[in-house]
């Protein structure tokens, strides 16, 4: 379906590895979330709520066993202990990919893998990123559709380069001692394995965006940053952007989906939300710093 070398040749390798019965690309088309949408509600994994209250929403569980992102069993695996960062978790790199290596084998076996390529930021900018999951779960297919750019898109961007982050995720059993999420940075690879929830799963987000980007910032000269950008428009067309870092549950969605007060909005501000959680931020060319939601 796509023409990349490097990514062919790596989707092959993990294929290999995995034993899936099936490899899908997806495109990021209506037509594939309708279909994989249908497939799933009727295997169980999701089902429609009121379609009268509630008109095309789903919803999805996970197991009781996996409702949270597990702190302590990620990990940043770099060569040296020191360059994972003071709080961080920290794994040596052949000790990470022999131990996931022996729990991806065959991991995919009666199951279809999806392959999922995405642009992080607009496809309009030089500052994006592309990566290329691949997982055995629909529900990540449909999330990744809604939270990146998806498909066709993400591989015309990246042409025939080779420098994508690679993703690796597996369901496997759920079994929590079976369950890893690790990351490269000097790989450019994230392995995520015995999960089914949305934290751990959906590579773009933490994973990709905050922890594999802290390190492209580093060594191209920019930052990945914990921080929302709010944009706010003064009656006159004066726009001003706000980031802001908050901690964990302290409020950094609540702050980015402000709306005017009554007053404000009468008066013609306007308000709305840039991103919620993750800013990549550089200084431009022209001295200014600019900021995307990846």
């Amino acid at each position: 379906m796509y023409n990349n070398t490097a990514v062919s040749a790596w989707v092959h390798e993990m294929a290999v590895l995995t034993k899936p019965d099936s490899i899908v690309w997806v495109d990021g088309s209506e037509e594939e979330r309708e279909r994989l949408t249908q497939m799933a509600v009727s295997a169980g994994e999701m089902q429609y709520l009121n379609s009268e209250t509630l008109p095309g929403c789903l919803y999805h569980r996970t197991a009781e066993n996996d409702v949270a992102r597990v702190e302590h069993l990620t990990y940043i695996c770099t060569p040296e202990k020191e360059d994972a960062g003071p709080t961080n978790n920290w794994m040596s790199p052949d000790e990470a990919y022999e131990k996931l290596s022996r729990l991806f084998d065959g991991s995919m076996t009666g199951r279809t893998m999806y392959a999922i390529p995405y642009l992080m930021g607009p496809a309009a900018s030089g500052f994006s990123k592309v990566g290329v999951e691949l997982t055995d779960s629909i529900y990540v297919v449909l999330n990744m559709r809604i939270m990146t750019r998806m498909g066709k898109i993400a591989m015309d961007y990246l042409g025939e380069r080779e420098d994508f982050v690679k993703g690796l995720h597996s369901k496997l059993d759920l079994n929590t001692e079976k369950r890893f999420i690790c990351h490269f940075p000097e790989d450019n690879t994230i392995w995520s394995i015995g999960s089914g929830y949305g934290g751990n799963v959906l590579l773009g987000k933490k994973c990709f965006s905050l922890r594999i980007g802290s390190f492209l910032g580093k060594t191209e000269g920019w930052l990945a940053e914990h921080m929302l950008i709010l944009g706010v428009e003064a009656p006159d067309g004066k726009i001003d952007y706000l980031a802001a870092a908050f901690p964990s549950a302290c409020g950094k969605t609540n702050l980015a989906m402000m709306i005017p007060p009554e007053y404000a909005r009468k008066k013609g501000y306007k308000v709305w939300t840039v991103g919620d959680d993750i800013a990549w931020m550089r200084i431009g060319d022209d001295g200014r710093l600019w900021a995307v939601n990846p």
